[in-house]
């Protein structure tokens, strides 16, 4: 078997990672280069506190009893 440090293989290992080291760095140099941010504005909502849009949650519960006796239906037996 011969030797890898005096065949040479050794470098052309190194020399292939490299290569491809440096070709990932000069595709993230030039991705960066290249990318356009877009400016995105700032969205303001409009809060009263004076006005109470919650509803209680006598009511909430009342809705929810209604509808989920609509939607669904228990079995007659269990399994």
């Amino acid at each position: 078997m011969q030797n890898p440090f005096e065949s040479g293989h050794i470098k052309n290992y190194i020399m292939a990672y490299l290569s491809v080291v440096v070709i990932m760095v000069l595709f993230f140099i030039a991705s960066s280069l290249f990318l356009e941010l877009e400016d995105v504005q700032k969205k303001v909502f409009y809060v009263d506190e004076n006005v109470t849009l919650h509803k209680s949650s006598q009511q909430m519960t009342q809705e929810d009893n209604t509808t989920s006796s609509q939607k669904f239906q228990l079995l007659k037996k269990g399994y």
